[in-house]
């Protein structure tokens, strides 16, 4: 976990690699609660015995499942003090580069892009989130992230 003891501290490394989060494993329990929260019940996801035969061999986390996991990489990641929140602002580009099966881990490397003041006392900041999978040579996942974070 990289500590920052104010906003001014990490906008000073804009345009490098900030941190890399722990590793987290996506279960199957994971898989199917999002399904039920989402109503995307694809057999590719929520049925393991059919999906051992299917295109990825194993059941395979959604893609948005894979891009909801950001704010746990970050909390697990980076810590900024002295601001009182942070939202999700948006996205401005996301791409699933390789399925996430179910009990596999993922990692998110994260590097900051920008970060730029707003009004209210804060900052907004892109950043660029590889998501790692384990023992992949591609990651899961690459998004541009837009986090706003407010002292």
């Amino acid at each position: 976990m990289k500590t920052f003891s104010t906003l001014d501290e990490l906008t000073a490394l804009v345009g490098q690699d900030i941190a890399t989060s722990e590793w987290t494993t996506v279960t199957q329990k994971q898989i199917d609660l999002f399904a039920e929260a989402t109503g995307d019940h694809q057999w590719i996801h929520v049925d393991p015995e059919r999906a051992k035969s299917g295109p990825f061999g194993a059941p395979i986390a959604h893609g948005y499942l894979t891009l909801s996991l950001l704010p746990l990489l970050f909390a697990s990641a980076v810590k900024v003090e002295g601001t009182r929140m942070g939202v999700n602002y948006g996205l401005n580009k996301v791409r699933f580069i390789t399925p996430v099966p179910a009990g596999s881990r993922v990692r998110g490397h994260l590097k900051l892009v920008s970060s730029e003041p707003v009004s209210g006392g804060g900052v907004q900041q892109v950043w660029e989130v590889t998501v790692e999978l384990e023992g992949a040579s591609k990651p899961a996942c690459v998004a541009e992230s837009i986090v706003r974070r407010y002292v």
